[in-house]
């Protein structure tokens, strides 16, 4: 028998050995070897593939990890674009900015780096994140690492139609195929999956030119039914096309609200005949005025009110409130001299989410939700060469304002009821082959960027914004003041 007193000394003991065994120097931003560029998808069978990529129901571990590299098959240019518009972003003056005063912000005014507050403490199921899916097996099984250390629970990928059938109605080609395993591996593994469906195959349409719809909107609701029944058990909630009210989404159809509704109402009877339960989200639009191929996004989205949306009252109406150079909780506008993107209020996140709500109150769909189903801030402080967009640069948005923008955003999200989950945009884009090197803006948004693999520090910071173990991890050295030190 020993006492109290030895069995005190004992502890402090074993207390200390354990701690000398714990790593002492801080864990930062992760760095592995960068994986061959272009590596070919590979031919899975399905029954082959349901083995394989089985995951674990466990948590990842936390020794250094790997991120995910892209491999397309095929035209390596993902299949969802985000917040690109006319060069120079100059919005006509036809667009009348918001009646609200504007804070001081801008390069002059904004301090270098995040503002240090209390980690918000955000809630993962109203949090999700834009994935590539176009991956090889094992890159495909690095991702879901990256989102489920990451911590949020909704995953969002893109389903290009013409991609899942090249050359049918009637096909399931390899990459349906490929699809479904993944997305049942995901649901399986605990995410909830939105599946944003757009870009008609060539054999439905009648113009060849960038995406659009089908000819006959039946064709999508043909469509719709097929991948439900294939994968459905794994799909949560269904996006009905992206960006309609850019023509480059929307080539072959007159480019106006009441033209969107007429491919809704088919595509969402399919999804309900299917299922009570899914969510069903209007498509995305592009925050944008009238543009030579773009239509003015509120513009658009009260025509779609004139055509009935308001009728659908089990449904979620999507946004995409990018912030571009702006706070998340600035308001339009004449924030800066340089014309823009931050003179005008379709470029501030918060007023993109004010004036969507504002159109629904006012056609009678209050009840509605809005669904970020894209949204993120952009930088090219840490990546090379020169930013392609003026508001990327790092006088505007460096490496730590970007993350902190985008917990700041989700966490304004969170305090209102009408606003339900949202979708960063994007994990992965920026790993796909040639476009650091291009300057394409795409890679501006992704959380794994190359340079070894690397998650950037909005990575770690959106990781402590959600983590109930703070501090799991001393994660990010670049951005004090905001969590990690």
């Amino acid at each position: 028998m020993i006492n109290q007193r030895q069995r005190t000394v004992l502890i402090i003991g074993l207390a200390l050995l354990l701690a000398a065994c714990l790593p002492q120097e801080p864990i930062y931003i992760y760095i592995t070897p960068t994986p061959e560029p272009g590596t070919p998808v590979p031919t899975v069978e399905a029954t082959e593939a349901l083995t394989v990529l089985v995951l674990s129901d466990n948590p990842a571990p936390t020794p250094t990890p790997t991120s995910a590299s892209v491999s397309s098959p095929g035209d390596p240019t993902p299949t969802v674009l985000g917040a690109v518009f006319e060069p120079g972003y100059t919005l006509p003056p036809t667009s009348t900015p918001s009646a609200t005063s504007a804070p001081t912000i801008g390069p002059s005014a904004t301090p270098h780096g995040p503002t240090s507050t209390p980690l918000p403490g955000l809630d993962p199921n109203l949090m999700g994140i834009q994935l590539d899916p176009t991956l090889n097996q094992d890159d495909w099984n690095l991702a879901m690492q990256d989102i489920r250390r990451l911590g949020v629970k909704w995953l969002k990928v893109q389903v290009a139609w013409a991609m899942l059938q090249p050359n049918g109605a009637d096909e399931i080609s390899e990459d349906f195929r490929r699809l479904e395993i993944y997305l049942e591996t995901a649901s399986n593994d605990g995410l909830n999956i939105l599946v944003s469906v757009a870009k008609a195959p060539a054999w439905a349409r009648d113009t060849q030119a960038e995406d659009g719809p089908p000819r006959d909107p039946n064709a999508l609701a043909a469509f719709m039914s097929l991948m439900l029944r294939e994968f459905g058990t794994a799909v949560d909630a269904v996006e009905v096309w992206n960006e309609p009210n850019l023509q480059r989404e929307w080539q072959g159809k007159p480019m106006n609200g009441g033209e969107y509704m007429n491919l809704f109402r088919p595509a969402y009877e399919a999804i309900r005949r299917y299922s009570a339960d899914i969510t069903i989200i209007t498509a995305g639009l592009a925050p944008t005025g009238d543009n030579t191929g773009s239509v003015d996004d509120r513009t658009y989205l009260q025509q779609m009110y004139n055509a009935g949306l308001a009728s659908y009252g089990d449904v979620a109406v999507g946004i995409h409130p990018y912030g571009w150079g702006n706070a998340p909780d600035a308001r339009c506008c004449d924030l800066n001299p340089e014309p823009g993107w931050d003179d005008d209020p379709h470029f501030f996140f918060l007023n993109n989410l004010e004036d969507y709500r504002a159109l629904m109150v006012n056609n009678g769909h209050a009840s509605a939700r809005l669904w970020a189903t894209e949204f993120g801030w952009a930088t090219w402080a840490d990546l090379p060469g020169s930013a392609p967009e003026r508001w990327m640069e790092s006088d505007y948005v460096d490496e730590c304002q970007q993350g902190d923008y985008i917990v700041r955003a989700f966490k304004f999200a969170q305090e209102q009821d009408y606003i339900g989950p949202m979708i960063l945009w994007n994990l992965n884009f920026g790993m796909l082959a040639g476009l650091v090197e291009s300057g394409d803006e795409r890679a501006g948004y992704s959380l794994i960027i190359p340079r070894g693999i690397r998650e950037r520090a909005a990575y770690w910071m959106l990781y402590d914004a959600i983590s109930t173990d703070i501090p799991q991890l001393e994660s990010y050295s670049v951005c004090p003041g905001s969590g990690g030190e």
